[in-house]
């Protein structure tokens, strides 16, 4: 793949999600295509999905946010299509790649809805991108994937707000001893092990704590969504978990930031807002759950700079850190799976 052709067409590739009670199980069924995963265990997570009528709200974020993207690239002088597709339920990215395709576009920025690298969120959207390209045809569109952002400053700026947010409604007298944690998806040790998952989100919350004079002893990077066999390690310590203990230890108050997620979807809502809440109502624990990105301003700003950056060959790469800005082509051996096939999480998404 290479830039000499002139991008014509961004592409937003997403996880996907259900949008009615009938959409839950050819969407999980797709989710879990492949997988060694009882249908029973199917069936339960589909539970979560019905306890929200079945609706993932992750669909509906995605429209909201190419909403306001557009008028972010047009003020940049950026006027190129948008086109959105999905890994899992529509729209399906062979759908719109067959759209883009037959609407003549030969060169797209794809976009992808995550701030990390690892398998489930890098390689394999480069996988899905290729299939569908696959799917059409030698007449399919060359797909760029923009660089990962989970250290540009607008990204941490973002985040800043929202935890600043959930932290002014913690009594004042209260707020100096008030613990930090961030969550993020958990993924399998040796996936992890595979790609820089946990150091770039280590670098996020410390950069995000640093700007909120937050203290190192006041924050913590947790978890959550684990699943597959007891036996194989994931990442912990999980969020509930994590409450838990430090309810044990004397805290009052916790606020809870989901730095691994870019909206407030079906993870978050079941995750955070019905299992991490009760957990918290039931040991007495003050848990103020803080928003994600979604839409913040900052956000977008930072997508449609992004964009800018590649499309139009920008030198000026911010990023602020130690690590410096990420590559805009991934390495063959970015972000290798597991050697061993896991289970879907708890939600079978990721994001949802």
């Amino acid at each position: 793949m290479t830039d000499s052709v002139p991008h014509d067409a961004i592409l937003i590739v997403g996880f996907g999600g259900p949008e009615g009670r009938d959409d839950v199980i050819p969407f999980l069924e797709n989710v879990l295509r492949g997988r060694n995963i009882p249908r029973e265990r199917m069936l339960e997570v589909a539970e979560h999905y019905y306890h929200f009528d079945g609706v993932s709200p992750i669909n509906a974020q995605v429209r909201d946010l190419i909403d306001v993207l557009e008028p972010e690239l047009r003020r940049r002088g950026i006027d190129l299509p948008i086109y959105w597709g999905n890994r899992n339920w529509q729209p399906m990215l062979a759908d719109t790649m067959a759209k883009m395709t037959a609407d003549g576009v030969r060169h797209a920025l794809g976009v992808v809805l995550a701030a990390y690298s690892s398998y489930s969120s890098c390689r394999q959207y480069r996988e899905d991108i290729a299939k569908a390209r696959e799917s059409v045809g030698e007449s399919a569109p060359i797909v760029d994937k923009m660089r990962v952002f989970y250290n540009h400053p607008d990204f941490i700026a973002a985040n800043s707000d929202r935890v600043r947010a959930a932290l002014d409604l913690i009594p004042q007298d209260r707020r100096d001893s008030t613990l930090l944690a961030f969550t993020a998806h958990s993924i399998p040790d040796s996936m992890a092990n595979n790609c820089r998952y946990v150091a770039q989100l280590t670098e996020t919350c410390r950069l995000v704590a640093e700007s909120l004079h937050v203290t190192p002893d006041r924050w913590r990077l947790v978890y959550q969504s684990r699943s597959g066999r007891p036996t194989d390690p994931w990442l912990e310590p999980d969020i509930v978990d994590y409450l838990k203990t430090i309810k044990e230890q004397g805290v009052t108050d916790a606020v809870v930031h989901p730095v691994g997620f870019l909206s407030d979807h079906m993870e978050v809502m079941y995750d955070l807002d019905d299992e991490a809440r009760h957990a918290c109502e039931a040991i007495g624990l003050n848990m103020v759950r803080s928003a994600t990105v979604g839409t913040h301003p900052l956000f977008v700003s930072m997508l449609g700079e992004l964009i800018v950056e590649r499309v139009e060959g920008e030198r000026d790469r911010r990023s602020i850190g130690e690590f410096g800005p990420s590559h805009d082509v991934c390495p063959v051996d970015c972000c290798l799976p597991s050697l061993r096939p896991v289970m879907a999480d708890r939600s079978a998404s990721r994001p949802s």
